[in-house]
C-alpha cells in the first residue's frame, strides 16, 4: 500500500513524523507537506501564482517534500505522481489539537483528506487534544506526546487495509492526549456541542477516541423539497 501522509502543521511538525513511523509498518509512506503552518486554511488551494516544491531531509533521515501551497496542493501533487505511483490512501496528521463538530470546515487537516475522496482516494484525519489547556499552538507544546493518536492510527490503518472504506468518506479521528484505555466511539449525532450523548465533544470529555464518518454530500434534502414549493415552475417533470 502506498500512503501519501500531509498535514496543515507543516513539514517540521513532529505529529507528522511520528505519523510517519505508525505508518510505515502498513506500507509505504510519501510525506508531501507546507512547508509551514497552514492552519484554518481549508479546502483553499493555489491558483494565482506558481507553487515551488523542495527535497527536505526528514527526522530520521528520508526524504520529504515541502511546498508553499496549502495541505490540498500537497493532496494534488501527489494525485499528479510528484512521489510516484499514485497513492492508495490519503492520511492527514497528527494535528496539534482537536477538529471537532464544525470546527471540520475550517481545517486543513480534515480538508486534505477530503481532496483524497474527491479524486477517488480513501482518507483518514487524525488531531490530538492539546496536554494543557494553553491551546493547540505547536510552539508552546515542546512536551506534546503523540503516542496516543499514533497508536491508534496504526491499528485503524491496518484496519482499513484489510476492510477498506466506503466510497467518497473520510474517518475524522480525535484522540484525548491522556485517552481512558484503547476505547473510542463512533459517533453521527449534530456536531454542535451542548453536552449531548453521542457528540465528538461529550466523547472527548469521556476520555475517549472519537471516529466519524464524514463526506462531501452538501446538498440539503428538505431544501429541495422546499424549493419546489418555493419555485414550482422550475421543479423537475415528473417521472
Amino acid at each position: 500500500m502506498h500512503i501519501l501522509l500531509t498535514n496543515d502543521d507543516g513539514i517540521t511538525s513532529r505529529g507528522l513524523f511520528e505519523a510517519k513511523l505508525a505508518l510505515e509498518r502498513h506500507g509505504t509512506v510519501s510525506v508531501i507537506a507546507p512547508d509551514s503552518n497552514r492552519s484554518g486554511s481549508a479546502r483553499s488551494i493555489t491558483i494565482h501564482r506558481s507553487l515551488t516544491v523542495s527535497e527536505v531531509e526528514l527526522r530520521d533521515g528520508t526524504t520529504g517534500f515541502a511546498t508553499d501551497g496549502t495541505p490540498v496542493d500537497c493532496v494534488r501533487f501527489g494525485d499528479l505522481g510528484l512521489v510516484g505511483e499514485r497513492p492508495d490512501l490519503i492520511v492527514s496528521g497528527i494535528n496539534y489539537g482537536y477538529n471537532l463538530g464544525d470546527d471540520v470546515t475550517y481545517s486543513g487537516t480534515v480538508a486534505a483528506a477530503f481532496e483524497g475522496i474527491l479524486l477517488g482516494i480513501p482518507g483518514i484525519a487524525v488531531s490530538q487534544g492539546a496536554p494543557t489547556a494553553s491551546g493547540s499552538d505547536f510552539r508552546h507544546h515542546e512536551g506534546y506526546d503523540f503516542a496516543p493518536a499514533a497508536a491508534f492510527l496504526g491499528d485503524l490503518v491496518a484496519r482499513v487495509v484489510e476492510h477498506g472504506l466506503p466510497d467518497a468518506t473520510v474517518l475524522n479521528v480525535n484522540v484525548p492526549s491522556h485517552p481512558t484505555g484503547r476505547r473510542y466511539r463512533i459517533y453521527g449525532d449534530e456536531p454542535s456541542y451542548h453536552d449531548e450523548p453521542g457528540t465528538d465533544f461529550r466523547v472527548i470529555a469521556e476520555g475517549k477516541i472519537a471516529v466519524t464518518p464524514i463526506h462531501l454530500d452538501l446538498t440539503s434534502r428538505p431544501g429541495l423539497d422546499a424549493l419546489e414549493r418555493l419555485l414550482p415552475e422550475f421543479s423537475p417533470p415528473a417521472p
